[in-house]
């Protein structure tokens, strides 16, 4: 449980799950967390469209495979008209090009559902990660994704060239490690990698921690 001062209102949160048991879990886990305040909750992407341009969350936890409007088109939907909404998908793993599909339309971190509560809340919080789990499943995915373009010649090589140690450091995101976690492996303060992380995110043009972790994925040799 996390505190929240007087003067800082809480995270507003909004859960979009179609399972009602499923959402309602969520509901009772983030309830216990005084700096967050789930503000809305939707069944469908449908709804969650519409309940987002009412209520204005913060964050979304969002779904993927729903009925009417599935996650990915939804996120793409709110995030043109809420670009500052952080969606942070918690789905069960489907298939490789979902998970591409899904941080293409904007999602800042990519969770299981079995993911541990306190990696939940990280993400709620501000960590945006892609979990290991996933990460190691869509390696093979993000390669071939990127493997017509790299032959293509797609890559125009204006991106600003990475540091030994922003490279170090990339390497760690895309396995999902966290700003504490890289801190520790490389013994450097969790502010200085955080500092590093958002050089890169400058450096390589992307929007969030989660596109880093597909820019590593490419950048691996084959």
């Amino acid at each position: 449980m996390s505190g929240t001062s007087a003067s800082q209102p809480p995270t507003r949160v909004m859960i979009v799950e179609d399972q009602q048991l499923i959402r309602r879990a969520f509901r009772t886990m983030l309830s216990l967390e005084p700096d967050l305040d789930v503000v809305a909750e939707a069944g469908d992407g449908l709804e969650a469209v519409r309940l987002a341009k009412l209520t204005k969350p913060e964050v979304i936890l969002m779904d993927l495979q729903m009925p009417r409007l599935g996650g990915v088109a939804a996120t793409r939907q709110i995030l043109a008209d809420l670009p500052e909404t952080r969606i942070i998908v918690l789905t069960t793993f489907d298939t490789d090009e979902i998970v591409l599909d899904a941080i293409s339309a904007g999602a800042v971190a990519y969770l299981l559902k079995d993911a541990a509560e306190a990696d939940i809340l990280a993400s709620i919080r501000g960590e945006t990660r892609l979990s290991p789990a996933v990460a190691s499943k869509v390696l093979g995915a993000i390669r071939r994704s990127y493997k017509a373009e790299e032959n293509a010649g797609g890559d125009d090589g204006s991106e600003e060239a990475l540091t030994t140690r922003e490279d170090a450091i990339l390497r760690l995101v895309a396995i999902g490690r966290s700003n504490k976690e890289i801190a520790n492996e490389l013994n450097l303060a969790e502010g200085t990698v955080k500092n590093y992380v958002s050089r890169i995110i400058d450096k390589l043009n992307v929007r969030s921690r989660t596109e880093l972790a597909v820019k590593a994925v490419k950048s691996r040799p084959k």
